[in-house]
C-alpha cells in the first residue's frame, strides 16, 4: 500500500511540482557556472529540452571553467549527461592532479573524480586517496556524500567492488543522521545525501527523504533554505529526477 501511495505521488510530482519547478527556473537569470551546471543536469535527468547548454559551453576557456577544479568538474559532469565530453577539459583536470589527489583537498578531489567518471575516465589513485585519508573531519553529511558519489561512479566505471564495504558503511552512517521527516540539516546537504544514496543503491531508504523534498517546496515551485534559490531548486529537481529514473 505504501509503494502504491508513493507511485501515485510520483505521478502527481511529474505533473505538478516538477513542472512548477522548471517554470520557476525558466524565468530566473542563471549566470554562474555552478547554477548553469545544476540546471543543465536537471533538464537532462528529466529528458527535457535543454536551452542552457550553449550558455554553459560558452563560459569555457582553455579547457576549464573559471580556472576552477570544482566549476570545471561541475560543468563536465552536467554536459556529459547530454553526451557532451570535451577532451581538453578532461586533460585540464588530469593535469592539475598532484601525486594522489587534487590540491590535497577532499572537495576538489571528489568533484574531479566524479566528473572524470562521468566522462569515462578511470582514476584509481584519487579513489585510494579518498579511501585511505578518510577522517573525522570529513564525516559531515555533505562531504561524505560527495565522497560516496565519486567512489561509486568510479567503481561502476571500473566494474569493481573495491570500495563497496566502505561505501555501504558511510551510507549507513549518513542514513543514521537523517532528521525526523526524512531530511538533513539543509536543502543542499539533503540533496547531496539523497543523490549519493541513490547511486549507492539505497532507493527504498530515501523514500521518506523524497517525501520531505516534496513537502518543502514553495508555492511558486522553488526550493531554498531561507529564500528561493536557483541552485537549491535545480538540485531538488535533479534528486527527484534521479529517484524517478533509478
Amino acid at each position: 500500500m505504501e509503494s502504491e501511495r508513493h507511485s501515485e505521488m510520483l505521478s502527481n510530482l511529474e505533473l505538478d511540482i516538477v513542472k512548477k519547478g522548471f517554470e520557476w527556473l525558466s524565468v530566473q537569470k542563471i549566470n554562474s557556472v555552478k547554477e548553469l551546471s545544476s540546471t543543465v543536469l536537471t533538464h537532462a535527468l528529466w529528458r527535457l529540452p535543454n536551452p542552457y547548454i550553449t550558455q554553459l559551453i560558452l563560459k569555457q576557456e582553455n579547457g576549464s571553467w573559471n580556472s576552477s577544479i570544482k566549476d570545471t568538474a561541475r560543468a563536465c559532469s552536467a554536459l556529459s549527461t547530454e553526451g557532451i565530453v570535451f577532451m581538453a577539459s578532461e586533460r585540464w583536470l588530469l593535469a592539475r592532479k598532484g601525486k594522489n589527489s587534487w590540491n590535497g583537498d577532499v572537495y576538489d578531489t571528489a568533484y574531479a573524480l566524479a566528473a572524470l567518471a562521468d566522462m569515462g575516465t578511470q582514476e584509481r589513485e584519487g579513489c585510494k586517496w579518498l579511501y585511505e585519508c578518510y577522517c573525522p573531519l570529513w564525516e559531515q553529511v555533505g562531504t561524505t556524500s560527495l565522497i560516496i558519489a565519486a567512489l561509486k561512479k568510479q567503481e561502476n566505471l571500473a566494474e569493481s567492488k573495491d570500495f563497496e564495504s566502505f561505501i555501504r558503511e558511510r551510507a549507513e552512517r549518513i542514513l543514521s543522521r537523517k532528521r525526523q521527516g526524512g531530511g538533513w540539516e539543509y536543502i543542499s546537504t539533503s540533496n547531496l545525501a539523497i543523490q549519493a544514496l541513490l547511486l549507492a543503491g539505497f532507493k527504498k531508504e530515501v523514500e521518506d527523504s523524497v517525501h520531505w523534498l516534496l513537502e518543502n517546496v514553495r508555492k511558486n515551485g522553488a526550493w531554498g533554505n531561507n529564500e528561493e534559490d536557483i541552485n537549491a531548486t535545480a538540485l531538488c529537481l535533479s534528486s527527484l529526477g534521479l529517484y524517478n529514473r533509478t
